[in-house]
C-alpha cells in the first residue's frame, strides 16, 4: 500500500538519488542504507518498486513479507527514501480500511435480492465512509499534507 500511496501523492520522500550500474545477486543489493530504510528501484527490467532494506534481507513495500529480488545487472536509479513515520502509519490505516471495505467498494452493486425476479441496485458510490468511492477519497485530507504537484 505504501507504494500505491506514494504514487498517488507524487511523493516518495526521496533523500538521495543514486544513478549508475547496479547488481542484485542472491536476493541482495549492496547499498549505503540503514537497516529498516526504504528505497526505490527505477529503470530495472525485473525489480522496479519500493522495498525495505534489512541486513538480513529485502522486504516488500509494506514490510510484511520477504521479496525475492531477481538476479539482475542494470543501469538505472536507486533512491534512498526518508518516509516519515506518520506516512507509514497512514499506510497501515489505509490497509485496514481496504481490508474492511475494499470488497464492497469494488462491487458494482449496493444490494441484490431474489424474490421471484432477480434484481439489483447499481452502486452510486462506495460504502463504509460517507459514500466515498475508494481509499483515495476517504484519506484525501490526510494525504494532501504530503502531496506534491505532478508534472506530466
Amino acid at each position: 500500500m505504501l507504494q500505491q500511496m506514494c504514487e498517488h501523492i507524487h511523493n516518495y520522500f526521496i533523500q538521495s538519488r543514486n544513478q549508475g550500474k547496479f547488481e542484485i545477486a542472491e536476493g541482495m543489493i549492496s547499498l549505503p542504507l540503514l537497516d529498516g530504510q526504504r528505497f526505490l528501484i527505477e529503470g530495472s527490467a525485473l525489480n522496479d518498486g519500493l522495498y525495505t532494506y534489512h541486513d538480513t534481507g529485502i522486504k516488500n513495500d509494506d514490510d510484511t513479507e520477504e521479496v525475492g529480488l531477481q538476479a539482475e545487472t542494470w543501469t538505472g536509479t536507486i533512491c534512498a527514501l526518508a518516509v516519515p513515520p506518520a506516512v507509514i502509519a497512514l499506510a497501515g490505516e489505509i490497509n485496514l480500511w481496504v481490508a474492511k471495505f475494499g470488497e464492497q467498494v469494488d462491487s458494482p452493486y449496493t444490494s441484490e435480492s431474489v424474490l421471484g425476479v432477480y434484481s439489483y441496485n447499481k452502486s452510486s458510490g462506495g460504502t463504509g465512509a460517507g459514500g466515498a468511492v475508494s481509499w483515495k477519497d476517504v484519506f484525501k485530507d490526510q494525504l494532501n499534507r504530503w502531496r506534491k504537484v505532478a508534472f506530466l
